[in-house]
């Protein structure tokens, strides 16, 4: 076994630093998730520079930033998205800011709803409960859908949590419509998806979600490998690229990742930038360029090195022919 397990090391190691360096082909499903650094403001333009592959982005807000808000949705989609609670449940500014951008001519078109509902706000969550997310549901998101708007179930976590909190919510807004809500109905046209982990469980997530609610189609708004070796970080970004191009259900996707490698919460090795706010090959990759060799935790240009144990490791699981 260990002669078995060495041979494979070598010829990984051959043959994967050029199946990564292609990376896959651009795709009209990828976006963007925005996050800027209040430090490095100067990265913002990175994103919309051509070429590039991304046909829309989200900021977690019902607006888009001051830099991107004369690109036209026909350019660059933004899509709005409720975050979480607004001032009280009674609040319904978000339809206001909703119509307010359709009047002044943004061809808005899809809506995301709340984003992870089921973590607190210490981990980046809007903590919310199911009877509270269903009362701001049916003042806010409803009357959208009702304009024609196609809407996005929350995002929850990839924990277990997170489908036990969609199905809830579910059911406590079909409760909240029966018992006189203000909608007609309690519905929504995508299923909406975050992932940390690694590609096997990416794919048992989302298989969970299909099974739950058969036929609707889905958006990874937030997913990445996190914290984990530069080659396996790599593979893993290749190998969900091409396995959400390839399904028809997926509708789009957007890695989170586009900040830099210093200030990264999900790992040096997942940035897209790296510490001099370069493109990384992932970055690079994802803008549907060709790869850079910037290492992300550099601070110039400098080529990566893949570890001939993580080589070993995509060939004796059979992940080496998806990466390539």
């Amino acid at each position: 076994m260990l002669h078995q397990i060495t041979l494979a090391a070598t010829l990984a190691a051959a043959i994967l630093p050029s199946c990564v360096s292609a990376g896959p082909l651009s795709s009209p499903k990828r976006g963007l998730v925005f996050t800027p650094n209040s430090t490095t403001r100067g990265d913002d333009q990175i994103w919309f520079q051509k070429p590039s592959s991304l046909t829309w982005y989200y900021n977690y807000k019902a607006a888009p930033d001051d830099v991107y808000a004369k690109i036209s949705q026909s350019e660059l989609e933004f899509v709005p998205m409720l975050w979480g609670t607004p001032k009280t449940v009674q609040d319904t500014s978000f339809v206001t800011e909703i119509k307010k951008q359709i009047k002044d001519g943004r061809n808005i078109t899809n809506i995301l709803s709340f984003n992870e509902p089921d973590a607190p706000y210490s981990w980046g969550g809007s903590n919310m409960d199911v009877q509270t997310a269903a009362e701001v549901w049916v003042r806010n998101i409803e009357p959208l859908r009702e304009m024609g708007l196609r809407v996005g179930l929350p995002a929850c976590t990839g924990a277990s949590t997170g489908i036990n909190w969609t199905r809830n919510f579910v059911k406590a807004c079909n409760d909240r419509i029966s018992q006189g809500g203000l909608a007609k109905n309690c519905s929504f046209d995508f299923i909406t998806l975050h992932w940390y982990g690694g590609f096997e469980g990416l794919a048992s997530h989302m298989g969970q979600y299909s099974a739950e609610f058969p036929g609707t189609p889905m958006w990874i708004t937030e997913y990445n490998f996190a914290d984990q070796s530069l080659v396996d970080t790599q593979a893993f970004y290749n190998i969900s690229a091409e396995y959400f191009d390839r399904l028809p259900e997926v509708e789009r996707y957007s890695l989170f990742g586009a900040f830099r490698s210093d200030v990264s919460n999900v790992g040096p090795n997942a940035a897209m930038l790296n510490n001099a706010g370069e493109l990384t090959d992932i970055g690079a990759w994802y803008l549907g360029r060709q790869g850079t060799g910037v290492l992300p935790t550099s601070k110039k240009s400098g080529a990566s090195v893949p570890p001939q144990v993580s080589a070993a490791l995509l060939v004796a699981f059979g992940l080496l022919a998806l990466v390539c």
